[in-house]
């Protein structure tokens, strides 16, 4: 025996596009001014301590940004920073707050 499939009549009237809040894959950071020496441009650095694996003792790490900005800012503010398209060679992030 053929099953027969049943085909709905139903037409469509209006469709409704909804946009979803688009969730970000770049990565924002929370850092510390450490130059503003550049035009538009500001040298951020996260520290952070880490223990040695077989010495055991702890040591200083320092990652270094560079971050384009329209701000003013002064050396030692805490910015949060996030990643962007490359505005140069080393500028790949863009400060937010």
């Amino acid at each position: 025996m053929e099953s027969k499939k049943r085909v709905s009549k139903t037409k469509v009237t209006k469709v409704e596009s909804v946009k979803a809040p688009v969730k970000s894959n770049r990565r924002v950071i929370v850092a510390k001014v450490v130059s503003t020496k550049m035009q538009g441009t500001v040298k951020v650095a996260i520290e952070s301590k880490t223990m040695h694996s077989v010495y055991g003792k702890v040591m200083n790490k320092k990652r270094v940004f560079f971050a384009h900005t329209d701000k003013q800012l002064n050396e030692g503010d805490v910015v949060k920073i996030k990643e962007s398209r490359p505005y140069s060679k080393n500028v790949k992030f863009v400060v937010i707050d």
